[in-house]
């Protein structure tokens, strides 16, 4: 399916871009998520109406993740979880434990903010991670997981 892009995807493409991706893909999660169109006529004409528009858009999202980005750059966030004396969790501390403890501390981050390429922590210890916050801004913050007993 041939869609235009109205915004920048990771690994398809950038704002107004016309691709062809799998009918599914598209469908179900491009069109929803309002990142893409069918590129027909009637939608490609109305983009090229409304290009400088969706770029300011577009220049202000990057511009607000890159201040996010300068507010979380080298932050440190303490979670506690019950462990045992090995310092073994009895649980885990996922992306979604991080993202609340951020948001918690005053900086609103979502879930699917948080990438952990490991999976999900299981001991004690610190624990370098990268937010992604745009398709263009990444910063690295540590993670500080606790044992409590």
């Amino acid at each position: 399916m041939e869609i235009i892009l109205m915004d920048k995807v990771t690994n398809l493409g950038n704002l107004g871009d016309v691709v062809s991706v799998k009918n599914g893909y598209a469908r179900n999660f491009l069109i929803p998520q309002g990142m893409a169109k069918r590129a027909n006529k009637v939608n490609v004409a109305a983009f090229a109406e409304r290009k400088a528009e969706l770029e300011k858009l577009s220049a202000e999202k990057l511009a607000a993740a890159q201040a996010r980005a300068e507010k979380l750059a080298g932050y440190t966030v303490q979670i506690s979880q019950k462990a045992g004396v090995d310092g073994r969790l009895f649980g885990s501390v996922t992306n979604s434990d991080i993202a609340d403890a951020l948001t918690a501390q005053g900086f609103p981050v979502a879930r699917g903010e948080v990438r952990l390429p490991d999976g999900p922590f299981k001991a004690v210890g610190d624990y370098p991670i990268s937010l992604s916050l745009h398709s263009d801004v990444e910063v690295e913050i540590t993670v500080a997981v606790l044992g409590s007993a």
